[in-house]
């Protein structure tokens, strides 16, 4: 859609510790993670990869905080891992900024011969894992100050990838025993994320930048598992393809995801309560009532709508979305007293159950619970500039509103790891340590009135530009209209389990489109707010059409859920 967002109240992306944390402490969950369910390798604290064996270290030992001398950057602090099995390797150190709480993890890695156990490797030509060959030194900052930092990148054999860098506080190049390097085929490429730091070297006029990491290939077919680990450069842009790696995951077992027992477990300890705004008029329903309660099945060419059973088995199913059905709101007879359309419009909360799709997330070693809720109809819009605010009549409404939350869920631990927040065609992953608990584990998802796009806390969320202070309101806050997932949930997909443990209901399989085509008069609206706006940001029509996103103007029917990106992919982030 568009990436400006502000928020009138405080924005849990801005860390509540903006002073310099010395000794930062680990975070931890409200509540002790509950006894699971026994099944398979998930929880186990541990995860084979085929060849590779890994264990997720969460304990660390500070090396070095790089602090800048001048301008607006935050320091960063750099940690190596301690308390590593015995037989398990290092692959690299972790960095993150000094003002979070330490919240992070690198994975240590052992050789396994899947047949007779734990195997170093130590005869073999190609072991899994080798030590460096040397290291070469990236960056240094020992401008004379009493702590001085070196970053080093191991040079890996031939046939091996570097996972990661390593950190002193002398110049002398590491002992190549402090890291391994991992067999080529056993790896990944991976991808630089958001910026962790950046700064103007004091001995240096070459900026340095330290990144976050992801595998390339993510999603429900993805094989990439991150370790953990950070990369770093001068350059603004670093190339695609890294010089280090993440590991591959090349057992399709998935061991270490969890059975079906142990998913409904997952989502009774951490199913989120999602808040409805205390003015919000078009509430969620089960799919179930919305097709029980009048909802129409048309095709092109045909008048009248096909009435749809309760289960949706009369809806054509499989395919592709090639424009020739949409589903649309009860027809009114005209000497009818009750207006259906207006009854299934503004849904029915009681009934409303979240739609969870199960799916393995970073190779196998997390587990996504992406949370759908269906809302029979989506309300017009209000527009904000400065102190004044408009609310639409028809602008941004549809038929057939599918929103969703993920959860990511550690399979080492079983420990709720971030929350994914789908705010209309954007959002937001939010470390676990970033979120409202209400009840022990359980977090909060806020749904903004009438546009249900999820939000982590309460307040108003302008979409469009903050810098004309212009945009769509979205507005969140508690109220009595709630939905407690942990409870309200029917499990509708997760494809590694098989067919037998979870079969998908008919309607999810309807890859059509939800609502009708809808185009608007725009116009006049636009023009009503232009005539409100600061002479010095007075806009054209065009310009402003450009800021907001093009549904607010006509729109085709919103397709479900196995029609999103993020069905086989990731999130958008």
């Amino acid at each position: 859609m568009f990436g400006f967002w502000d928020c009138c109240a405080s924005s849990c992306s801005d860390s509540v510790f903006e002073e310099f944390l010395e000794d930062p402490k680990p975070f931890s969950l409200p509540s002790p993670l509950p006894q699971w369910p026994k099944g398979k390798d998930f929880a186990s604290g541990k995860i084979c990869l085929g060849e590779l064996e890994v264990v997720k270290i969460m304990d660390f030992d500070k090396i070095w905080s790089c602090t800048p001398s001048r301008g607006k950057a935050k320091g960063v602090t750099f940690y190596r891992p301690c308390e590593i099995p015995d037989g398990y390797s290092c692959l690299g150190h972790y960095c993150q900024p000094s003002n979070k709480k330490l919240r992070g993890y690198v994975l240590v890695a052992k050789a396994v011969d899947k047949e007779n156990g734990p195997n170093r490797d130590s005869e073999s030509e190609f072991p899994a894992l080798k030590k460096p060959l040397n290291y070469s030194l990236i960056w240094s900052d020992d401008s004379g100050d009493d702590e001085c930092g070196y970053i080093w990148l191991p040079n890996p054999p031939e046939g091996y990838k570097s996972m990661g860098f390593v950190v002193t506080t002398e110049p002398n190049e590491p002992e190549i025993e402090e890291v391994r390097c991992v067999r080529a085929d056993l790896t990944e490429h991976c991808e630089v994320t958001e910026v962790t730091f950046d700064m103007k070297a004091r001995n240096s006029k070459a900026q340095f930048y330290i990144w976050n990491t992801r595998a390339c290939g993510r999603g429900l077919l993805g094989k990439g598992v991150p370790v953990g680990t950070f990369f770093c450069g001068k350059d603004e842009n670093p190339e695609d393809e890294l010089n280090i790696a993440c590991l591959k995951n090349l057992d399709s077992s998935l061991l270490a995801m969890p059975n079906l027992e142990q998913v409904h477990a997952i989502v009774k300890e951490y199913g989120p309560t999602l808040y409805f705004h205390p003015d919000e008029v078009y509430f969620p329903s089960s799919v179930s009532w919305f097709f029980e309660n009048g909802a129409l099945l048309f095709k092109k060419g045909r008048d009248k709508g096909l009435e749809i059973d309760s289960a949706g088995s009369n809806l054509p199913a499989g395919g592709e979305n090639d424009k020739e059905f949409w589903l649309d709101l009860p027809v009114d007879d005209d000497d009818d007293d009750n207006d259906s359309q207006d009854y299934v419009k503004y849904g029915k909360i009681e009934t409303s159950e979240l739609y969870v799709h199960v799916k393995p997330a970073s190779g196998g070693s997390f587990t996504d619970l992406a949370m759908w809720v269906f809302c029979p109809f989506n309300g017009p819009v209000t527009f904000k500039a400065g102190a004044w605010n408009y609310a639409c009549n028809r602008l941004g409404q549809h038929v057939g509103d599918w929103e969703h939350y993920t959860l990511r869920v550690s399979n080492f631990t079983g420990e709720l790891w971030s929350i994914y927040f789908s705010e209309h065609s954007g959002g937001e992953w939010l470390d676990a340590s970033e979120l409202e608990f209400i009840e022990g584990n359980k977090a909060v998802v806020y749904s903004s009135k009438h546009g249900h796009a999820s939000f982590p806390q309460e307040g108003c969320y302008i979409q469009g530009s903050t810098k004309l202070g212009l945009g769509v309101r979205n507005d969140c806050a508690k109220s009595k209209f709630l939905v407690d997932s942990s409870t309200k949930y029917q499990i509708v997909a997760a494809e590694y389990l098989g067919d037998e443990f979870v079969a998908e209901p008919y309607w999810l399989q309807y890859m059509r489109e939800w609502g009708p085509t809808v185009v608007y008069d725009s116009l006049p609206e636009l023009e009503k707010i232009i005539k409100h706006l600061p002479f010095f940001i007075r806009l054209s029509v065009e310009t402003l059409m450009e800021l907001f996103p093009t549904e607010l103007y006509g729109e085709e029917g919103p397709t479900g859920p196995k029609e999103k990106d993020n069905w086989v992919g990731d999130e958008r982030c």
